[in-house]
Protein backbone atom coordinates (compact mmCIF):
# COMPACT_ATOMS: atom_id res chain seq x y z
CA UNK A 1 0.00 0.00 0.00
CA UNK A 2 2.80 2.45 0.84
CA UNK A 3 4.60 1.61 -2.41
CA UNK A 4 1.48 2.49 -4.46
CA UNK A 5 1.17 5.81 -2.62
CA UNK A 6 4.79 6.65 -3.41
CA UNK A 7 4.30 5.81 -7.07
CA UNK A 8 1.31 8.19 -7.26
CA UNK A 9 3.43 10.96 -5.71
CA UNK A 10 6.19 10.19 -8.22
CA UNK A 11 3.70 10.61 -11.08
CA UNK A 12 2.63 14.00 -9.67
CA UNK A 13 6.30 15.02 -9.48
CA UNK A 14 6.76 14.27 -13.20
CA UNK A 15 3.73 16.43 -14.04
CA UNK A 16 5.05 19.33 -11.92
CA UNK A 17 8.49 19.11 -13.59
CA UNK A 18 6.87 19.05 -17.04
CA UNK A 19 4.71 22.12 -16.24
CA UNK A 20 7.76 23.97 -14.87
CA UNK A 21 9.76 23.26 -18.05
CA UNK A 22 6.88 24.47 -20.26
CA UNK A 23 6.57 27.65 -18.15
CA UNK A 24 10.30 28.37 -18.51
CA UNK A 25 10.09 27.77 -22.27
CA UNK A 26 7.11 30.15 -22.65
CA UNK A 27 8.86 32.84 -20.56
CA UNK A 28 11.97 32.61 -22.71
CA UNK A 29 9.85 32.72 -25.89
CA UNK A 30 8.19 35.97 -24.75
CA UNK A 31 11.58 37.53 -24.09
CA UNK A 32 12.87 36.44 -27.49
CA UNK A 33 11.11 39.30 -29.30
CA UNK A 34 13.09 41.93 -27.40
CA UNK A 35 16.23 43.43 -28.94
CA UNK A 36 19.30 44.23 -26.90
CA UNK A 37 20.01 47.99 -26.94
CA UNK A 38 23.68 47.57 -27.89
CA UNK A 39 22.81 46.10 -31.31
CA UNK A 40 23.37 42.45 -30.39
CA UNK A 41 21.08 39.92 -32.08
CA UNK A 42 17.64 39.42 -30.57
CA UNK A 43 17.35 36.67 -28.00
CA UNK A 44 15.30 34.50 -30.37
CA UNK A 45 18.20 34.55 -32.85
CA UNK A 46 20.60 33.32 -30.18
CA UNK A 47 18.31 30.57 -28.88
CA UNK A 48 18.69 27.06 -30.19
CA UNK A 49 16.77 23.83 -29.75
CA UNK A 50 17.37 20.21 -30.50
CA UNK A 51 18.55 17.13 -28.73
CA UNK A 52 19.24 13.50 -29.29
CA UNK A 53 17.44 10.19 -29.58
CA UNK A 54 19.27 7.00 -28.68
CA UNK A 55 18.08 3.53 -29.68
CA UNK A 56 19.64 0.19 -28.79
CA UNK A 57 17.91 -3.15 -29.22
CA UNK A 58 18.97 -6.75 -28.62
CA UNK A 59 20.11 -8.31 -25.33
CA UNK A 60 19.86 -4.82 -23.85
CA UNK A 61 17.11 -2.39 -24.86
CA UNK A 62 18.04 1.23 -24.22
CA UNK A 63 15.80 4.01 -25.57
CA UNK A 64 16.85 7.55 -24.70
CA UNK A 65 15.17 10.90 -25.42
CA UNK A 66 17.09 14.08 -24.54
CA UNK A 67 15.67 17.39 -25.84
CA UNK A 68 17.58 20.62 -25.10
CA UNK A 69 17.08 24.37 -25.21
CA UNK A 70 20.17 26.55 -25.34
CA UNK A 71 21.54 30.04 -25.75
CA UNK A 72 24.55 31.38 -27.61
CA UNK A 73 25.91 33.67 -24.88
CA UNK A 74 28.77 34.75 -27.16
CA UNK A 75 29.39 33.85 -30.82
CA UNK A 76 31.57 30.89 -29.72
CA UNK A 77 30.09 30.11 -26.28
CA UNK A 78 26.80 28.26 -25.77
CA UNK A 79 24.95 26.92 -22.74
CA UNK A 80 22.08 24.43 -22.82
CA UNK A 81 19.80 22.53 -20.49
CA UNK A 82 17.23 19.81 -20.93
CA UNK A 83 15.42 16.83 -19.47
CA UNK A 84 16.50 13.25 -20.04
CA UNK A 85 14.41 10.07 -20.20
CA UNK A 86 15.64 6.52 -20.72
CA UNK A 87 13.81 3.22 -20.88
CA UNK A 88 16.29 0.48 -20.00
CA UNK A 89 15.68 -3.27 -20.16
CA UNK A 90 18.03 -6.25 -19.82
CA UNK A 91 17.86 -9.83 -18.49
CA UNK A 92 17.58 -8.46 -14.91
CA UNK A 93 14.38 -6.50 -15.63
CA UNK A 94 13.29 -3.07 -16.85
CA UNK A 95 13.42 0.44 -15.42
CA UNK A 96 12.77 4.10 -16.23
CA UNK A 97 15.61 6.59 -15.80
CA UNK A 98 14.69 10.27 -15.58
CA UNK A 99 16.75 13.37 -14.98
CA UNK A 100 18.37 16.21 -16.78
CA UNK A 101 21.64 17.68 -17.93
CA UNK A 102 23.27 21.02 -18.57
CA UNK A 103 26.29 21.72 -20.72
CA UNK A 104 28.63 24.45 -21.85
CA UNK A 105 30.13 24.36 -25.32
CA UNK A 106 33.05 26.41 -26.64
CA UNK A 107 33.65 26.46 -30.40
CA UNK A 108 37.41 26.24 -30.98
CA UNK A 109 37.29 26.14 -34.80
CA UNK A 110 34.17 27.44 -36.57
CA UNK A 111 35.10 26.22 -40.06
CA UNK A 112 37.96 23.77 -40.59
CA UNK A 113 38.00 24.70 -44.28
CA UNK A 114 39.47 28.12 -43.34
CA UNK A 115 42.56 26.33 -41.94
CA UNK A 116 42.77 23.39 -44.34
CA UNK A 117 41.01 24.16 -47.65
CA UNK A 118 39.71 20.66 -48.44
CA UNK A 119 36.04 21.58 -48.84
CA UNK A 120 35.15 20.19 -45.40
CA UNK A 121 33.17 22.71 -43.37
CA UNK A 122 33.35 20.98 -39.98
CA UNK A 123 33.59 22.85 -36.70
CA UNK A 124 35.39 21.63 -33.58
CA UNK A 125 34.15 22.31 -30.05
CA UNK A 126 34.94 21.54 -26.42
CA UNK A 127 32.10 20.52 -24.11
CA UNK A 128 31.61 20.19 -20.34
CA UNK A 129 28.41 18.53 -19.15
CA UNK A 130 26.80 17.70 -15.83
CA UNK A 131 24.10 15.04 -15.73
CA UNK A 132 21.76 14.33 -12.79
CA UNK A 133 19.70 11.14 -13.03
CA UNK A 134 17.05 9.57 -10.83
CA UNK A 135 17.34 5.77 -10.68
CA UNK A 136 14.92 3.18 -9.38
CA UNK A 137 16.31 1.65 -6.17
CA UNK A 138 14.75 -1.78 -6.67
CA UNK A 139 16.53 -2.17 -10.02
CA UNK A 140 19.95 -0.69 -9.23
CA UNK A 141 20.49 -1.53 -5.55
CA UNK A 142 20.46 -4.72 -3.52
CA UNK A 143 17.54 -4.97 -1.03
CA UNK A 144 16.74 -3.66 1.47
CA UNK A 145 16.38 -0.18 0.00
CA UNK A 146 15.52 2.96 1.96
CA UNK A 147 13.68 4.86 -0.77
CA UNK A 148 12.00 4.16 -4.09
CA UNK A 149 14.48 6.26 -6.12
CA UNK A 150 17.92 7.84 -5.66
CA UNK A 151 20.06 10.32 -7.60
CA UNK A 152 23.46 10.06 -9.23
CA UNK A 153 25.47 12.99 -10.55
CA UNK A 154 27.98 12.53 -13.37
CA UNK A 155 30.21 15.34 -14.66
CA UNK A 156 31.67 14.75 -18.14
CA UNK A 157 33.99 16.60 -20.50
CA UNK A 158 35.30 16.13 -23.99
CA UNK A 159 35.29 17.43 -27.54
CA UNK A 160 33.28 17.06 -30.69
CA UNK A 161 32.68 18.01 -34.29
CA UNK A 162 29.78 19.87 -35.84
CA UNK A 163 28.58 19.67 -39.44
CA UNK A 164 26.29 22.45 -40.72
CA UNK A 165 23.23 21.07 -42.50
CA UNK A 166 21.63 24.43 -43.25
CA UNK A 167 21.57 28.05 -42.12
CA UNK A 168 20.58 27.20 -38.51
CA UNK A 169 20.72 23.39 -38.46
CA UNK A 170 23.77 21.34 -37.53
CA UNK A 171 24.66 17.76 -36.67
CA UNK A 172 26.88 17.46 -33.59
CA UNK A 173 28.91 14.44 -32.48
CA UNK A 174 30.46 14.76 -29.00
CA UNK A 175 32.93 12.38 -27.34
CA UNK A 176 32.62 12.77 -23.56
CA UNK A 177 34.59 11.13 -20.76
CA UNK A 178 33.29 10.82 -17.20
CA UNK A 179 35.37 12.87 -14.77
CA UNK A 180 34.61 10.60 -11.81
CA UNK A 181 34.36 6.83 -11.70
CA UNK A 182 30.63 6.12 -11.97
CA UNK A 183 29.18 3.86 -9.27
CA UNK A 184 26.76 2.32 -11.78
CA UNK A 185 27.84 1.02 -15.18
CA UNK A 186 25.75 3.32 -17.37
CA UNK A 187 28.41 5.03 -19.47
CA UNK A 188 31.00 3.95 -21.99
CA UNK A 189 34.26 5.90 -22.04
CA UNK A 190 34.01 7.84 -24.23
CA UNK A 191 30.27 8.38 -24.21
CA UNK A 192 29.30 9.29 -27.79
CA UNK A 193 26.44 11.78 -28.12
CA UNK A 194 24.90 12.52 -31.53
CA UNK A 195 22.47 15.45 -31.64
CA UNK A 196 20.65 17.74 -34.06
CA UNK A 197 20.63 21.47 -33.21
CA UNK A 198 18.46 24.08 -34.94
Amino acid sequence: MKLTHKRKDYGKTKVVIFIALISIFLSVSQLSAQRVDNGAPALRERLFYGGSLGLQFGGVTDIQLSPVIGLWVLPRLAIAIGPDYRFYKDHFGRTDIIGGSAYTQIVVIQDLNNLIPLGMHYGIFLQAEDELLSLESLYWKMPPVKSERFFINTPMAGAGITQPLGKRISLNVAFLWTLVTPEYDMYSNPEIRVSIIF
